[in-house]
C-alpha cells in the first residue's frame, strides 16, 4: 500500500484544471440561453403582429415618452375617429368663433375673417363641383376617384375622440386593450384576437416605429450642419400619419406638398439617397431657413401634443 500521507501531498499539489478552451464557461452558458429565449421571444411578438397588422410605436414628446398602436387600413373600412367632442373643449378654437343670428333666428358660427373667407372659397368651389358632376362622364370619373381612394391604406392609432393615447408603459397599454375601452382600433377585425393574446413583453416596436418628436426642433435649432435626416424624415412620417388619423388638417397643411417643410423632407431624403441627388439635395437643404424651419416644426409638435390623452 501508498503512504496515505504522500498521495494526500500529491493530491494537493496538483494544479487546478483550467477550463478546456473549446468549452464554453458557465457564465457564457447562461449568457447564451438568455440572448436564445430573449431572441425567440422577440420572434414570436413580431409574428403576432405581422399576423395581426397591427405595429406597437414609441413617440417621444416634449411631455414624455409612450406606446401607442397603429395599424393600416384601406380608407373605406375605416370610420375615422369623432373629432367633435375634442373641438368643443378647444378653448382656443371657442375664442375665435363669433355667434351670429341670420334673419331666420338660427345660430350661425362663423370663425375668424380669415378662415370665413376660407369657408367662402371652399363654398364656392363645392358649387362649381356640383355642377360639374352634373356631366355623366365627370360623375364617372369622380366615382372612379372615390373608389381609388377608398383602396388606398391610411393610418388609424389608438386613438378616441380624436385623442391619441399614449401609455407610459407597455403594461398599461396592454391593461387598457384587454379591458374592452372605447377607442378607434377596436373596428378592426383582428382586435378582439389581440385583446386576448397580447402580453407586455409583446410591446417592443421596430427601430423604424421609434419617434423622437421632442428632439427635431432642438436639431432643426442647431442649423443646417447638425441637421439629423433619419430624425427629420421619420418625425415628418408619424406626424403625416398622426395628423391624417387624428384629422389635424393645419399639420396635414404645413406637411403638404410644396409647403416648406415638404421641401425640407425631400430635400433630406435626397441627401441620404446619395448620389447627384444628394448633391443638389444639400444645396437645396442650404437654401431653407433653420428659423423657419425650427418654428414650423414647433408649431406641429405642439398641436399633436395638445391631442394626446397620456395614460399611467
Amino acid at each position: 500500500m501508498g503512504n496515505p500521507k504522500h498521495t494526500e501531498v500529491s493530491v494537493a499539489r496538483q494544479s487546478p484544471q483550467r477550463p478546456d478552451a473549446d468549452e464554453p464557461e458557465l457564465d457564457d452558458v447562461d449568457d447564451t440561453a438568455e440572448s436564445d429565449t430573449a431572441t425567440v421571444s422577440a420572434e414570436a411578438a413580431r409574428a403576432l403582429w405581422d399576423e395581426l397588422r397591427i405595429d406597437p410605436v414609441e413617440i417621444a414628446l416634449p411631455a414624455g415618452t409612450g406606446y401607442t398602436l397603429r395599424a393600416y387600413r384601406p380608407a373605406r373600412e375605416l370610420t375615422p375617429t369623432d373629432v367633435a367632442e375634442r373641438d368643443q373643449d378647444d378653448p382656443f378654437l371657442a375664442r375665435r368663433q363669433v355667434v351670429v343670428e341670420d334673419e331666420d333666428d338660427e345660430t350661425v358660427v362663423i370663425l375668424d375673417e380669415e378662415v370665413a373667407q376660407d369657408f367662402a372659397e371652399s363654398d364656392e368651389e363645392d358649387g362649381k363641383t356640383r355642377r360639374d358632376t352634373a356631366d355623366d362622364e365627370d360623375a364617372e370619373a369622380a366615382a372612379e376617384a372615390e373608389d381609388e381612394a377608398g383602396d388606398e391604406e391610411v393610418p388609424v392609432f389608438l386613438s378616441h375622440r380624436g385623442k391619441l393615447l399614449l401609455f407610459k408603459t407597455p403594461e398599461s397599454l396592454v391593461s387598457f386593450i384587454r379591458s374592452g375601452a372605447p377607442n378607434d382600433l377596436s373596428q378592426l377585425d383582428s382586435w378582439s384576437e389581440l385583446s386576448e393574446r397580447v402580453e407586455p413583453a409583446d410591446i417592443a416596436p421596430l427601430d423604424e416605429d421609434i419617434y423622437e418628436l421632442d428632439l427635431v426642433v432642438e436639431n432643426l435649432r442647431g442649423g443646417h450642419d447638425t441637421w439629423d435626416p433619419t430624425l427629420l424624415i421619420e418625425a415628418g412620417e408619424v406626424a403625416r400619419d398622426l395628423a391624417y388619423a387624428l384629422r389635424l388638417p393645419a399639420v396635414l397643411d404645413m406637411l403638404s406638398a410644396g409647403s416648406s417643410l415638404d421641401d425640407l423632407d425631400e430635400a433630406l431624403r435626397a441627401t441620404v439617397d446619395g448620389g447627384v441627388g444628394g448633391f443638389f439635395g444639400r444645396r437645396r437643404l442650404k437654401k431653407i431657413g433653420a428659423q423657419t424651419a425650427s418654428l414650423g416644426w414647433r408649431t406641429i409638435v405642439g398641436k399633436i401634443s395638445a391631442v394626446v390623452d397620456w395614460r399611467d
